[in-house]
């Protein structure tokens, strides 16, 4: 049995997911493959990059217990899918891991999909982020699995988290989508990510869901810092209607435009960004060719995104719009 799944790359549309609004990443050609053999009572996996062995059991209920940690989002998994026999092999990947390009998320992926799980990319997105959540205690949103189990070559994928519809997006051919490490190292779980889901929670306690509400309504807020994390998913929701408008029309300028603007958002209003990130996105963005950048993921560190002319940036990763997760 072998399953390989595929990172993502968020092009427009940052902690917009878990409020049910709308975000534009593609499923990239970095990705993990899990290999082996099914059988036994216990998930065994031995991973090329991490440290230790996974070693669940099929009866597994506290993911978060498991050592080592790269093997509780393993856990999650067995814990989301629970099948019937276990697995036996090892886990390779293309991806940086740590660096917000959804390295547990194609892990969970591709182990679900390993272990013989059945059903359409959206259930076993579905299932896949039961699992981060379990495993992590990060209340994430669905994006990261749902891009790596319905990737489209050659297409960015407009989503809509409330309804879960997935719309490609062509991607223009002469276009890069290069992807630069920070050098800062990045961990939902120990990042400030669960407070920014509380704001927003709190936020439309009070104006009602944040993916209707408009600037007037996040105005009223009389908190500073709600109004502030509010107004960035209100007018992030704003900006990936216009970037997948201005992507089907080839306007690129534009699209660098709103990065631009969504990373000074992130960085002001939801106060995600750091100042390596913001000095990285500057560098980027002066370059001859580049239409712009911004961070990528859910911030604190990992990587910016440059859209740009091929052979404008000679650093970082050029990645494609790639499928989504399969059984080969």
């Amino acid at each position: 049995m072998r399953a390989t799944a595929p990172g993502r790359v968020n092009l427009i549309g940052d902690h917009t997911d878990y409020t049910g609004g709308l975000a534009l990443p593609m499923a990239v050609d970095l990705g993990t493959t899990v290999e082996g053999d099914l059988g036994g009572d216990f998930v065994s996996l031995r991973s090329e990059d991490e440290a230790g062995e996974a070693l669940v059991p099929l009866s597994v209920e506290d993911p978060r217990a498991v050592t080592p940690a790269w093997a509780r989002y393993v856990a999650g998994v067995v814990w989301a899918v629970r099948p019937q026999v276990g697995f036996e092999g090892g886990v390779t990947t293309t991806l940086p891991i740590g660096s917000g390009l959804s390295s547990s998320a194609a892990l969970e992926v591709a182990v679900a999909l390993a272990l013989g799980f059945e059903g359409t990319p959206l259930e076993l997105a579905l299932a896949c982020q039961r699992a981060e959540q379990r495993a992590s205690g990060v209340p994430s949103g669905i994006m990261d699995q749902l891009a790596s189990a319905s990737g489209v070559a050659g297409h960015a994928l407009l989503m809509d988290c409330h309804s879960l519809a997935v719309t490609p997006v062509p991607m223009p051919d002469d276009v890069a989508v290069v992807v630069v490490h920070s050098g800062q190292a990045r961990a939902l779980a120990t990042s400030a990510y669960g407070e920014r889901r509380a704001a927003c929670e709190a936020a439309e306690a009070r104006i009602g869901p944040l993916r209707q509400a408009t600037l007037a309504d996040v105005e009223t807020l009389d908190d500073v810092v709600l109004r502030s994390r509010a107004r960035h998913v209100v007018t992030e929701n704003e900006r990936v209607r216009r970037f997948s408008a201005a992507l089907r029309a080839g306007e690129l300028v534009e699209c660098g435009r709103l990065m631009v603007e969504s990373h000074r958002s992130l960085a002001d209003d939801f106060e995600v960004s750091t100042p390596r990130l913001d000095a990285l996105v500057g560098e980027l963005t002066a370059l001859p060719g580049v239409f712009g950048g911004r961070l990528t993921g859910a911030g604190f560190g990992g990587c910016v995104v440059a859209l740009a002319e091929p052979g404008a940036v000679d650093r970082g990763w050029r990645v494609r719009a790639a499928d989504g997760a399969r059984v080969e």
